[in-house]
């Protein structure tokens, strides 16, 4: 029915706490633009039924009225129903194989599906996302198992002090509590035993920007990657600062013959005539943290083979911890062998045997890859995501969605985002087809 949205519970996982819209946002469309919200109840949600309620929303387990649905995470299967219109974080663009058998459901029930990863403006640029939150929480986190890591060796450090993001009420509250171990830093100094600390970030987009400005709350100084290997040689390392290092893709990846130069253009159109340069680096480093956009085609920065050899050596690695907020699954980092969420988020893989064991204990490296990390900030991540959404909504609640895919009339910044439409691929998911098969 045209005019009416439904905001849909998250049943993937119930540590999931964050929604599209909230009752602020919600109360706008009611009053402000007469459209019908229907909200699906839910436990496990941030926002507390009665506030969407006094906001003007029905709260209804029934969406069948709904032109389009909302939601954040991916759908389970079994709770996909018939020619509905779709909005959600599909990840399936890359052929995710553990998302298939959701889009092949999709194209089954003759659905619409929308990806808000896929909006984007005039210039490519993505409009709707919670990268920056994903960011902020996974560099909480990562100082966080850093100190539980350390704690496990038995070295005492002011990580130690550091909760997990969601443990606290705000994100200005977290951030507070890491100024305040960047005083004690400054004071006191770190342990003589794991100085110099290091902290790698891959990656330029919202996501290592976000990571990066919690850790701009230490005491820092940055390093280009070519100077690491001057820098300890020189031995002149301060315990009263951490130092941060940034990898863009000329750190990342280098071509496999050696008289070829770095050109970024043939690393996108060939990127199997490139390896791996990143491992070059990851001996100097204490702390990666990874954001980079990756995709199959791509060689992996971070391989097993490569830390295998880096553990067999007889001197401890200085690798303590992996924060792996884009955790793709065997994607760029083969540390990342699994996602975890806000209740079990780490995990200690060991690259010589291979396994993984959850908590922090054992040899190896620390992994924390947690798939929906801006939910540990859900208040203020889903206020930011609903202030990028709301602007569409008005005309997504209006949209012919019965007619072909060549006469919808979408907003221009949702054209592109449409991956299938009443059961069939879009011409630009075609692709798709293979990995479905």
């Amino acid at each position: 029915m045209k005019g009416v949205i439904g905001i849909r519970k998250e049943t993937k996982d119930h540590t999931e706490r964050r929604a599209p819209l909230t009752p602020q946002q919600v109360k706008r469309l009611v009053e402000e633009y007469r459209i019908r919200v229907i909200v699906e109840p839910s436990e496990h949600r941030f926002f507390r039924e009665e506030e969407y309620r006094a906001a003007g929303a029905e709260i209804s387990t029934d969406l069948s009225d709904c032109h389009v649905i909302f939601g954040v995470k991916e759908i389970p299967v079994t709770d996909l129903q018939a020619r509905r219109v779709y909005c959600f974080f599909s990840h399936t663009i890359k052929g995710q194989p553990y998302n298939m058998p959701m889009l092949k459901r999709i194209l089954q029930l003759r659905d619409t599906l929308l990806d808000y990863e896929l909006v984007v403006d005039e210039k490519g640029k993505r409009l709707i996302y919670f990268s920056d939150f994903a960011g902020y929480a996974g560099m909480i986190d990562t100082l966080w198992a850093l100190g539980r890591r350390l704690l496990w060796e038995g070295i005492e450090t002011p990580f130690g002090r550091i909760r997990q993001a969601i443990e606290y009420g705000c994100l200005e509250a977290a951030r507070q509590a890491v100024r305040k171990v960047g005083e004690t830093i400054a004071a006191t100094g770190l342990p003589r035993t794991i100085v110099p600390l290091i902290v790698g970030f891959t990656g330029r987009g919202h996501v290592s920007q976000g990571a990066q400005s919690i850790v701009d709350l230490l005491p820092h100084e940055e390093l280009q990657p070519e100077e690491l290997p001057a820098f300890f040689a020189a031995g002149q390392f301060s315990s009263k600062k951490v130092y941060k290092v940034r990898f863009l893709k000329e750190h990342l990846y280098e071509p496999i013959h050696p008289d070829t130069p770095f050109d970024r253009e043939l690393l996108m159109t060939h990127p199997e005539r490139f390896r791996s340069r990143f491992e070059h680096f990851v001996p100097y480093l204490t702390v990666i943290v990874n954001g980079i956009y990756w995709e199959p085609r791509f060689p992996r920065i971070l391989t097993r083979a490569f830390l295998r050899q880096l553990f067999n050596r007889q001197k401890r690695p200085l690798l303590r911890v992996i924060g792996d907020i884009t955790c793709d699954v065997e994607g760029s980092l083969e540390t990342t062998v699994k996602a975890a969420n806000s209740l079990h988020p780490v995990y200690v893989f060991d690259p010589l045997i291979p396994r993984v064991e959850d908590g922090f204990a054992g040899r190896g490296v620390v992994v924390l890859a947690v798939d929906k990390l801006p939910t540990e900030l859900p208040r203020e991540a889903s206020e930011a995501f609903g202030k990028a959404l709301l602007p569409f909504v008005p005309r997504l609640a209006t949209v012919e969605f019965d007619r072909v895919f060549e006469r919808l009339e979408l907003p221009p910044a949702f054209q592109g985002a449409v991956i299938a439409h009443q059961g069939k691929l879009t011409p630009k998911f075609r692709y798709l087809e293979n990995f479905l098969k």
